[in-house]
């Protein structure tokens, strides 16, 4: 990895309890930035910006607005002293990135939307920030996140596949997620223990999102909560507490219930999902 970092990014050192990696070769950087297409005259959301080199990509590739959250007040203080920052097209706040509104903020601060997602997230909070970003409303756009590597597998799996499971059924609801580009252990500082990934999210067209990602969020975790078994033992308690007969209920939706959750189709759980929420 090269050394020619940016000397305007803030250099501390990453902390561990914020799962803190960080990227600096400035090549990595831009693929990173334009991963999910080109961001010239969006607004971007970017969570951890951590030294800020994701954040000068994302600048330098011409977003007309970039929104950084960073919870560690060692970066967010140094990204305030930019001079887009200071201009007011780098917007940054101190806070943790799950607690944010983030319809409110985009309405705040007068941002187009739909906005672009773009961050190398921390480790410790990407899954449910995403989950979050997976049920939001039309705000949110196209995203490019880097995850551990694993973690984007488990985002874009197809069925039958190892890695399929919740985080698949609930991104292939609203969106088209694929695999970018993956990064070794050493492309970072500190290197994590594994590697990463940058998993693209593009938004299904308005008529074929499902519209019930709570219950299908449901329906997949029950399902897949015990995996090995077949649908009509791993749903009888989930099915039981909506007032169903598991294998009737799967045996109505045209569903099998000796299959496992591994094997069923974006369909097949979107019926489940939908019988609920009538």
């Amino acid at each position: 990895m090269s050394d020619d970092t940016d000397p305007e990014l803030t250099q501390a050192p990453a902390r561990k309890a914020l799962g803190q990696h960080f990227l600096f070769d400035p090549s990595i950087l831009h693929r990173a930035a334009t991963a999910a297409g080109p961001v010239t005259g969006r607004t971007v959301i970017e969570v951890g910006p951590g030294p800020g080199g994701l954040t000068r990509a994302i600048l330098k590739e011409g977003a007309a607005k970039l929104i950084a959250v960073e919870a560690d007040p060692r970066f967010a203080q140094a990204l305030q002293d930019w001079p887009e920052a200071k201009e007011g097209r780098l917007v940054v706040i101190e806070k943790d990135a799950r607690k944010i509104r983030w319809e409110s903020v985009l309405e705040e601060h007068g941002a187009a939307t739909p906005a672009m997602i773009v961050a190398n997230l921390p480790y410790n909070v990407g899954t449910p920030l995403l989950v979050d970003w997976l049920k939001a409303g039309s705000w949110r756009g196209d995203m490019a996140l880097m995850f551990q590597k694993e973690v984007a597998q488990r985002i874009c799996a197809a069925p039958g596949t190892e890695h399929y499971g919740r985080l698949a059924v609930l991104a292939h609801a609203v969106t088209q997620p694929h695999i970018a580009f993956t990064l070794p252990p050493g492309a970072f500082k500190p290197p994590p223990k594994v590697d990463s990934a940058v998993a693209v999210l593009e938004p299904l067209a308005e008529g074929q999102r499902f519209a019930h990602l709570d219950k299908l969020e449901q329906v997949a975790g029950a399902a897949f909560g015990q995996r090995r078994k077949m649908l009509r033992a791993a749903l009888k308690p989930f099915a039981k507490k909506h007032g169903l007969k598991a294998e009737a209920w799967l045996e109505g939706l045209g569903i099998d219930p000796t299959a496992r959750a591994e094997t069923l189709t974006q369909d097949e759980f979107r019926r489940m999902a939908a019988s609920l929420a009538k």
